[in-house]
This record gives structure tokens, C-alpha cells and sequence, in this order.
């Protein structure tokens, strides 16, 4: 049975940590290279930072953080947030980034995902897809662009199209459940997971270990990734773990 995965996620803004809510309102939540000393220090299994400064968002910025945050952590890092080429991916994992975070460059220029795998692997690149549900229309709508921008694709067609172009992983995020600390989307995860063979990380609500219980056994998602749940409570990844295996939810032993 695959190792089920719990990925913090961090977000950037003007290189101070902070959580968002509905992509909208933020908060402060600290320093990235602090942060990432302690998921290192609670085994959590990779970390996901996104710039989603909305001044200057650049690859310098990210490759910053990488050189500070790989001095105290040891595991698999995943940089994302204004990633508009080839060749900017490619500057994140040659300075030290094990995989790429690309959004709105997969709807608008794919070939970036194409490349990247083709010069660094497919497990390189994770497509991250920013999700609305819409009760008028009784379906999701997509979005890009921190929330910003509109995007006229479905679900299915935009993951089935970054897995053709060569993407190795997706990562669906509700962008309602952001910050909500309600819960996943267990149905949007599971719509995703229908629509690719990739294995999927859903994102977006976790509020406490009962909830990852329920997405994991209701969906057999690969991995979920986490934000105000460890931000705003006494909760953390090794904790995490050892609750969810009580249930039989495998994880690496560390």
C-alpha cells in the first residue's frame, strides 16, 4: 500500500509567512525559516511554500528561501507562485528545489509543465488547481491568479490536460474551504481523483485530525496539505500520523 502523505504548506507574502481565508484576508503566522525548523522537527513528509505576494512575485525571492530554509530542513520541498517559465522552474530545482508549484502558467503556457518534466522527471511538477464551488450552477469553477481570474475549463478537462502535458502530481485546492478550518472538499478531491491516474493532494479546510481521517479514508488521496490547522492550534504532523494510524493509514516510519 502507497505512504499516505501530510504536507504543510506555507504561503509568502513579501517574505514573512502568513494564512489566508477564501484567498482574501491574511494574517501574519511568522518567520519561514522558524517554521520550517519545526515541521522539520515533526516529520512532517515535504513542505509546499507559495509566493502569492501580489506587488512582485519572482524566483529570486523563492530561491531566498530555499538557501535559508534548506539549512534547517531535511525533507522535500516544493516552490510555486509566479512560475512563468521553463526556465524559472528550472532555476528553482537546480537551487535546490525538489519540485515546482505551477497554476496559472498550466492554463496559459503548458509547455512549461512539458519541459520541466521532460528535463527533470514528472514527479518534479505538481499542478495546483484553485477551485470555487458554484451552487447556481450546481458545478465548480476554476481560477487562477491567487483567486483573481476566471478560467473557462472544467475540472476534468483542465487535470486531464496537465497530466497529458506531463504533470506528476495535482494538488486541488477549494478555494472555500481556505482557511475555514471546516474540513475538506471531499468531493471535489474526489472528482479530481476520477479525472487523472496522477496522484492527487488535496488542499484547502483542515481544521483538525478527524478531518484528515475522513479525507484519507473517504477518498484514498495521496496526500493532504495543511495550513490553518497547524498555524492556529496545538496540532503538528507527527501527531497527525499517529492518530491517523490508528486507522490504518499508512505513513513512512521515521
Amino acid at each position: 500500500m502507497l505512504k499516505k502523505r501530510i504536507i504543510p504548506v506555507q504561503l509568502l507574502n513579501d517574505g514573512r509567512l502568513v494564512k489566508t481565508v477564501g484567498f482574501g484576508t491574511w494574517r501574519d503566522v511568522g518567520d519561514p525559516v522558524k517554521s520550517s525548523a519545526v515541521y522539520n522537527s515533526q516529520y512532517a513528509d515535504e513542505l509546499v511554500f507559495l509566493n502569492i505576494s501580489r506587488e512582485k512575485r519572482s524566483v529570486e525571492d523563492l530561491v531566498k528561501v530555499i538557501g535559508e530554509v534548506s539549512k534547517v530542513c531535511f525533507m522535500p520541498m516544493a516552490m510555486g507562485g509566479g512560475i512563468t517559465t521553463a526556465d524559472e522552474a528550472a532555476f528553482l530545482i537546480l537551487n535546490g528545489s525538489d519540485k515546482v508549484v505551477i497554476n496559472s502558467a498550466a492554463y496559459d503556457t503548458p509547455e512549461i509543465i512539458t519541459e520541466t518534466a521532460e528535463r527533470f522527471g514528472a514527479q518534479s511538477v505538481i499542478v495546483c488547481v484553485d477551485v470555487r464551488w458554484d451552487a447556481a450552477l450546481g458545478n465548480y469553477r476554476l481560477f487562477s491568479d491567487c483567486g483573481r481570474r476566471e478560467r473557462p475549463l472544467t475540472l476534468e478537462q483542465h487535470v486531464a490536460a496537465c497530466e497529458k502535458a506531463g504533470a506528476g502530481e495535482i494538488m486541488v485546492q477549494s478555494i472555500d474551504r481556505d482557511g475555514s478550518m471546516s474540513g475538506f472538499d471531499i468531493e471535489l478531491i474526489k472528482r479530481a481523483m476520477a479525472a487523472t491516474r496522477l496522484p492527487v493532494i488535496g488542499c484547502g479546510g483542515s481544521g483538525n485530525y478527524e478531518q484528515l481521517r475522513d479525507a484519507f479514508l473517504a477518498t484514498d488521496v495521496s496526500a493532504l496539505a495543511c495550513g490553518s490547522m497547524f498555524n492556529f492550534s496545538d496540532s503538528n504532523p507527527i501527531r497527525a500520523k499517529a492518530f491517523l494510524s490508528n486507522y490504518g493509514i499508512p505513513f513512512k516510519v521515521v
